[in-house]
């Protein structure tokens, strides 16, 4: 998955369980599982991601998944939006220290960005209507929203339907990529 990046990503993993979690940013139960509920889970992803694609990664957390898309993926630009300053001092010593000219930090709430991305994603931040409401918008035309799901995407996808619809949604999917024992779900939501 990461190839000649993977070392990137190991260090990515270790500022993570620990400048991370000193930070609050992920708890020290996650330390053990960084790899596969977090890392690998972003990482699955990857494949799905069209060559050069902007990307935002709309309430990023700790990086989740924009910076592993980034590292992986250096044809990507990607955006990492977050509103919270601890979280983006953290963001963006992260991509310092990883050399990551890819990315870029953006302290900012989603419905405070005025641009259009090929790829908007965000991984556990809202129930799936409120997320189209802050990410739709953000989707350029023939865009997708990739939105990291647990297993209650599909009754997601009953409440959120007409208002992504309303928001120019033209395909609503729920797509599976296996990651081990835990597969990452995602709703695939295209302009």
């Amino acid at each position: 998955m990461f190839s000649s990046r993977l070392g990137l990503a190991e260090r990515y993993a270790d500022i993570l369980a620990t400048d991370g979690v000193v930070r609050g940013l992920i708890g020290p139960r996650e330390v053990p599982r960084i790899w596969d509920r977090h890392i690998m889970n972003s990482a699955v992803v990857v494949p799905r991601i069209p060559a050069g694609a902007t990307v935002a990664d709309i309430g990023t957390g700790a990086g989740l998944p924009g910076l592993v898309w980034a590292i992986a993926r250096p044809d990507l630009t990607v955006t990492l939006v977050e509103p919270l300053l601890r979280r983006t001092t953290f963001l963006e010593e992260a991509v310092t220290s990883l050399g990551l000219d890819n990315v870029r930090v953006l302290r900012s709430r989603a419905e405070d960005v005025h641009e259009t991305f090929d790829v908007v994603t965000a991984r556990a931040v809202a129930a799936l209507d409120k997320l189209g409401r802050w990410c739709m918008p953000l989707v350029s035309p023939g865009g997708v929203l990739l939105a990291l799901k647990g297993r209650s995407a599909a009754d997601e996808i009953e409440a959120a339907t007409p208002t992504l619809r309303r928001l120019g949604a033209t395909s609503i999917v729920v797509a599976t990529y296996e990651n081990g024992d835990v597969p990452t779900t995602v709703v695939e939501v295209t302009k």
